[in-house]
């Protein structure tokens, strides 16, 4: 699918969880951010234009109203063979919208974590989770952890899902543990400077890797 727009779409769900450093890849790539509230009923139309969906604290399969409006519009977009980059919460309803499912967790995953990939290296992530995905069919599993296996998955090189989140950096984390206070498991008061660095070079080159999926065809 070429796709020369300077624009790309980008669903955020919650007021504390924003783009974070998915901001950095787009002004490098000369690409600007339209972001959608969903939670404050902001979606695209439904089209197969590609799209970044983000995280958020609620059950991909239940949740809001407003959560089953964006099922539904992701549903017909992916219908309509658009690309998509989802985290998270995001990665669940791409699952869901493919045919998969998600299920509660016997506990929930917090913090620096471990996953490692299919070519067998590793990376420190932050996680906040609860719930797992059971894959869609045709999907390929790309990442587990010790607690969690599907944490990162694809359906085809433009449908990728990651559990874990690597667009958030120090300030992200600051900006959550503020809102959400003693609710937060995220670190506090620590320098994660080195951690951080390495989850944005690889969220970087992840992220050319799915756009030249459907810019080069």
């Amino acid at each position: 699918m070429p796709e020369s727009s300077t624009w790309l779409n980008l669903i955020q769900h919650h007021p504390a969880e924003g783009p974070g450093t998915i901001d950095d890849w787009a002004e490098s790539r000369g690409l600007t951010l339209k972001i959608f509230r969903a939670d404050l009923g902001q979606l695209p139309e439904v089209s197969a234009a590609p799209v970044i969906i983000l995280g958020g604290p609620y059950e991909s399969n239940a949740g809001p109203q407003w959560l089953a409006q964006e099922r539904k519009w992701l549903a017909a977009s992916v219908d309509l063979g658009a690309p998509v980059f989802a985290i998270c919460l995001g990665a669940q309803l791409l699952a869901l919208s493919l045919g998969g499912s998600v299920q509660r967790m016997h506990e929930s995953e917090t913090g620096w974590t471990t996953v490692t990939f299919a070519d067998g290296r590793s990376l420190q992530v932050l996680e906040w989770h609860e719930d797992a995905i059971n894959l869609p069919p045709d999907a390929l599993l790309q990442a587990s952890s010790a607690h969690c296996l599907q944490q990162m998955y694809d359906v085809g090189p433009t449908r990728v899902g990651v559990q874990f989140h690597p667009e958030w950096n120090a300030a992200s984390v600051a900006l959550l543990n503020a809102h959400f206070g003693d609710e937060s498991p995220l670190p506090r008061d620590q320098d994660d400077s080195a951690a951080h660095r390495l989850v944005y070079d690889w969220l970087q080159k992840t992220l050319d890797k799915w756009r030249r999926s459907y810019t080069s065809t």
